[in-house]
């Protein structure tokens, strides 16, 4: 059985690092895990790697639909089967890699096939958590389904807004239509051979790493980019403009927050983000860790030895 290895861990542990040198071992090519990545014309603030430093490791899953689009961790599980299938057919290995944990679940135990809700309920709901912030929003989704709150932090946003996107929409919390509609896994073969590899290098250091990332995405014009996006006609709201980075240049050029708070608020939202991707990643069953950066050729060793013996 050819192992499936994922990269995972918080935002800037070196996961494409350590992704592209796995590759490189294993003759593979990487698959995006990252749910920001998918976007075409989302840049600066994503961390895609250019692909002059790939080492001629080829990707897939990036820039692959346009930044309206919702697109769902079920479609990315879809995708992800095909490009797996298609990196084994030529007898390659494919290496997962990204933080997007919902992803990953739906490819290894599914998800269920969410029912259709109109946009204007997405909408009206963006617009309140701008207005009045993440956490009057989690408060209504207490009220109106408090296991979905019990488990979702109030920053949480986009699974927050998703939660009561689905109360508001159906009627029923999000645990009662997880209960009664089927799951989806678009591969046992693939979910049987997936292994999860997390990085957890030290608190310290990662945050300071993600501090200095976020001012070096500010100078390199991020809020140019996001300038033109909207001029280009994207909505503030767009989801591919809710991630971290984005949003708060979105609140700055609508006034409603100066730079310097937005850089600031960046870094704070990326700290608690890289939080919680590690709190999601110790509540998964079956992770191999590795209690540093996937920059360091320790990390690579670590890796090539626990996928040596996961398939003795």
């Amino acid at each position: 059985m050819r192992p499936i290895p994922a990269i995972v861990g918080p935002t800037a542990s070196g996961k494409s690092d350590l992704a592209i040198a796995l590759a490189r071992e294993l003759d593979g090519e990487v698959v995006n895990l990252d749910s920001v990545q998918v976007y075409r014309d989302i840049e600066v603030a994503t961390a895609k790697v250019p692909p002059d430093e790939r080492g001629g490791v080829p990707h897939h899953l990036i820039d692959i639909v346009d930044p309206t689009v919702n697109f769902t961790a079920g479609d990315w599980a879809r995708a992800a089967a095909i490009s797996i299938s298609d990196i084994e057919e030529r007898n390659r290995t494919a290496v997962l890699a990204g933080g997007t944990g919902f992803y990953l679940r739906a490819l290894t135990t599914g998800l269920f096939e969410s029912p259709t809700v109109d946009p204007a309920i997405r909408a009206r709901l963006m617009r309140r958590i701008e207005r009045k912030g993440p956490e009057r929003l989690h408060g209504l989704l207490r009220r109106l389904d408090p296991a979905s709150a019990a488990r979702l932090a109030p920053r949480d946003r986009s699974r927050v807004v998703r939660a009561l996107e689905l109360r508001l929409a159906t009627g029923r919390s999000a645990t009662e239509l997880h209960s009664a509609l089927p799951r989806e896994v678009p591969s046992q073969d693939i979910a049987a051979r997936v292994r999860i590899i997390a990085l957890s290098p030290p608190r310290d250091e990662l945050y300071r790493i993600i501090n200095e990332r976020t001012d070096r995405m500010f100078a390199a014009g991020l809020v140019d980019e996001v300038r033109g996006l909207l001029e280009a006609g994207l909505p503030p709201d767009a989801k591919a403009l809710g991630a971290h980075g984005y949003r708060r240049v979105v609140e700055y050029l609508a006034g409603r927050r100066t730079l310097e708070s937005a850089i600031e608020q960046t870094k704070l939202d990326t700290r608690h983000y890289a939080k919680r991707q590690g709190t999601w990643w110790r509540s998964t069953p079956g992770v191999f860790w590795i209690e540093r950066f996937g920059t360091t050729a320790e990390a690579l060793r670590e890796a090539l030895l626990y996928l040596a013996r996961a398939f003795e």
